[in-house]
């Protein structure tokens, strides 16, 4: 199998082991001990918030568009999404075709005051203690590079930590998967990782297949207030907004036309 989701995923697998020569498994769990778990799971809360929530995405680069933002500031991004309301923030960490840094997560978790989910493509329990070092208050969780007994541990690892897992998906076997192995957030990806087509319907598709407590995320391919209305009206709990919101000049006043018409 070659496809882009696997290259992602064996470079991470890389990334890890380049990481641990630098900080050790040992050393990173130690540093999120000291920061300890409030059993509070901020990123759930907030995406329980009433009404559709929307999780907005600081994001340079992507495999399928390229560039998306030449003129990148992470911090200021985020600065203005938490001003224009945003509940949850997504930061990008994969460095190799999406251009992130872990750093950006860290320097946004100082500075803004708003639930920040790590995406990246996770396969190694270490990028879950890394993630809580950095401040995250949640992971992506793909099922599709995961096995199931890995996804099992990987949530009871949050659980632990005190992160939040979002669950994704894009298919009914993997809807299955995520509620057999206990997701509390399933977020139905409409863009195939695979070759990175989008079908905007995909998310609809799935609802069903997910029981309504737990909470339900829509993810690519969301571009407009009739987008928003759709979702709201099939019941999604939130959505994840990357592209349509870095691509605005203004930020805080696309979010706003996107919650509001």
């Amino acid at each position: 199998m070659s496809d882009i989701l696997t290259e992602l995923s064996e470079a991470a697998r890389t990334r890890v082991a380049e990481n641990k020569a630098i900080v050790s498994l040992e050393e990173m769990k130690a540093r999120t001990v000291a920061l300890g778990n409030d059993g509070r799971f901020p990123f759930e809360v907030a995406l329980r918030s009433g009404g559709i929530s929307f999780i907005c995405e600081v994001k340079r680069a992507s495999p399928s568009k390229g560039m998306i933002a030449e003129d990148f500031d992470p911090l200021a991004i985020a600065r203005d999404y938490g001003s224009a309301g945003a509940e949850c923030i997504s930061v990008l960490t994969e460095p190799t075709r999406f251009l992130g840094d872990i750093r950006y997560l860290e320097a946004i978790h100082r500075e803004v005051d708003v639930p920040l989910l790590r995406k990246d493509f996770i396969v190694d329990e270490y990028m879950i203690y890394e993630a809580k070092a950095a401040g995250a208050s949640a992971v992506l969780l793909i099922v599709s590079i995961l096995t199931e007994d890995e996804l099992v541990r990987f949530l009871g690892l949050c659980d632990d930590l005190g992160l939040s897992a979002l669950v994704e998906i894009h298919d009914e076997s993997e809807a299955e998967t995520a509620v057999r192995c206990g997701a509390r957030i399933v977020g139905v990806n409409n863009r195939n990782l695979r070759d990175f087509t989008v079908d905007p319907t995909n998310c609809l598709k799935l609802r069903r297949s997910i029981p309504k407590e737990i909470l339900f995320v829509a993810e690519s391919g969301i571009k407009d207030r009739d987008d928003i209305r759709r979702l709201e009206n099939e019941g999604v709990d939130a959505v994840l907004i990357g592209e349509t919101l870095m691509r605005s000049d203004d930020k805080s006043a696309k979010l706003r036309s996107l919650r509001c018409g």
